[in-house]
């Protein structure tokens, strides 16, 4: 089925939009949540969290390309349930490492009510599209979908060192772009 149809199955308020989104997009909300939480029964709940948050702002929202909508709830839930079990023992995993490296290039969290969040992911949408492929593919799969170093080293056939090279000097040109763009970082 195709969104457009699942989002009017929202609107209709049908429960065969759950059904219709289950059976599409099981598997990529799995991926999202997996790398970041590690636990299949966390992942099962913000699978289904991320279902009733559909259901709960589908209307009013009416969004575009369903896929990046329900990867964001997906991906904000999960980062929020590992941050409940994470908040006294903030340790060394990988959500903290990709998080914590770039913690340099964003605007700090008194600027962020200043910075405009739809002007934000213009910019990096706008930056996005300048790198090469390849050096887009390790930067997205390393901040937005979470995935260890090593995982992207194997999947993109380089070493480890290269990806970290790729993903410093893009995190590098990301802070310089930002603040050409007269955001303070």
């Amino acid at each position: 089925m195709e969104d457009n149809e699942i989002v009017k199955l929202y609107f209709d308020r049908s429960e065969d939009a759950i059904k219709e989104t289950d059976q599409k997009y099981r598997n990529y909300c799995y991926s999202i949540s997996k790398h970041i939480l590690e636990n299949d029964e966390d992942v099962k709940e913000i699978i289904n969290d991320t279902y009733l948050k559909l259901w709960q702002t589908i209307p009013p929202n009416e969004p575009d390309a369903l896929s990046s909508y329900i990867g964001m709830i997906c991906r904000q839930l999960s980062l929020n349930r590992y941050k409940e079990k994470h908040r006294k023992k903030r340790g060394g995993g990988n959500v903290d490492l990709a998080l914590d490296e770039l913690i340099e290039c964003i605007p700090s969290s008194r600027d962020k009510e200043i910075v405009d969040r739809m002007h934000m992911a213009s910019l990096l949408n706008r930056f996005l599209e300048s790198l090469p492929k390849k050096n887009r593919i390790i930067f997205i799969k390393r901040y937005w979908y979470l995935h260890p170093v090593s995982q992207i080293a194997r999947s993109q056939s380089i070493s480890e060192s290269g990806v970290k090279i790729i993903l410093f000097r893009t995190r590098k040109k990301l802070k310089k772009f930002l603040t050409e763009e007269g955001i303070d970082v």
